[in-house]
């Protein structure tokens, strides 16, 4: 009995801490494994091909979403010539201005800011309703901020819609 209870002392006080301890230097030499690992992946010329890819097919997917600023006047005239194709009429089309000539700035973005463009026109509800499926299938693509339509008094074909338009923005990279 005497040779169990020292046993037991010799087991809590000097082996069960080892114990702890290797399995901590365990834990740690397989996350080190697994960090070795990815560096030797990632210096691969195979592993360097497709994430070189990848970034290419990112980078092609962005170019739906934000559009340069000099192309900024393009996208404005490709929504004028939306209108034209949809006979609205009154159409009035009009960039809100900003302190630095750029739209609004994202927070923790530093590539693109938000432009917002106000447009109105009056037109019937099939007018209208192909206006906006026309902007929603335009690249880049263009999102409907909001919308109000007055209701035409006088017949059908006249109702008055204001929107409110966002674009993103690529700001200019000073070299």
């Amino acid at each position: 009995m005497g040779c169990f209870i020292l046993f037991l002392f010799v087991y809590m006080f000097l082996l069960a801490p080892q114990e702890k301890s290797k399995n901590q230097i365990e834990k740690q030499l397989a996350e080190k494994k697994g960090i070795y690992n990815s560096a030797i992946e990632a210096a691969q010329e195979e592993t360097k091909l497709k994430l070189d890819e990848e970034i290419k097919q990112l980078q092609s997917g962005l170019k739906s979403f934000v559009i340069d600023s000099e192309d900024l006047a393009n996208l404005i005239f490709d929504i004028g010539q939306i209108a034209n194709e949809k006979t609205v009429t009154s159409f009035r089309i009009k960039t809100k201005d900003s302190r630095q000539g750029q739209g609004l700035e994202i927070p923790n973005c530093n590539y693109i800011y938000e432009n917002q463009i106000n447009i109105g026109f009056a037109a019937g509800f099939t007018q209208f309703a192909a206006f906006l499926n026309a902007l929603e299938r335009h690249q880049p693509i263009v999102f409907v901020d909001k919308f109000a339509i007055k209701r035409s008094e006088q017949d059908d074909s006249g109702h008055q819609v204001n929107m409110n338009l966002a674009v993103f923005v690529r700001k200019r990279q000073d070299s």
